[in-house]
This record gives C-alpha cells, sequence and structure tokens, in this order.
C-alpha cells in the first residue's frame, strides 16, 4: 500500500523530469501506478494531499472534484528553475 512518502517520492520525480514548460499530473493515475487503487483500502486522501501539497505559486490546478479529493484531481505543474 503507497505511503505518503510513495507519493511525494513520485511526484518530485515527475516533476524534476518536466522536459517542457509543465507537466500535468491527475492523482487517479498517480494512485494506479503506485498501486492499491482502486481498492477498498486506497489512499486517495493522501495522495491529493501531496499533490496539493507540491503546489508552487505558479502551478494550477485544472479541475478539483466537488470536495477537492479525488481521483479527477489534476492539477499542472510548471517547470522548476533550480
Amino acid at each position: 500500500m503507497p505511503t505518503r512518502e510513495d507519493f511525494e517520492k513520485y511526484i518530485d520525480s515527475r516533476i524534476s523530469q518536466i522536459q517542457s514548460d509543465y507537466i500535468d499530473l491527475i492523482s487517479g493515475e498517480i494512485h494506479r501506478t503506485l498501486g492499491q487503487y482502486p481498492g477498498t483500502n486506497h489512499r486517495m486522501p493522501i495522495c491529493c494531499e501531496v499533490m496539493y501539497e507540491k503546489m508552487n505559486d505558479d502551478d494550477k490546478v485544472l479541475h478539483a472534484p466537488p470536495k477537492g479529493k479525488g481521483a479527477t484531481l489534476k492539477i499542472r505543474y510548471f517547470k522548476r528553475n533550480h
């Protein structure tokens, strides 16, 4: 079962590998990649929390489910200038 740290590492990795100007990440796709989704013991709320936490000022929520957390959360992360 994916942990908060698993979600953090995966999202950080995807953001650090941005080739163009941005990357769009969708919570359901992230969770499916890491496992246990769909399923009765999914960790979608944690996945979504991490996605929101990883946002910078320039990043944009392209779609949020009605309650803010769900498989359709889509965030555009722009390339980081390190």
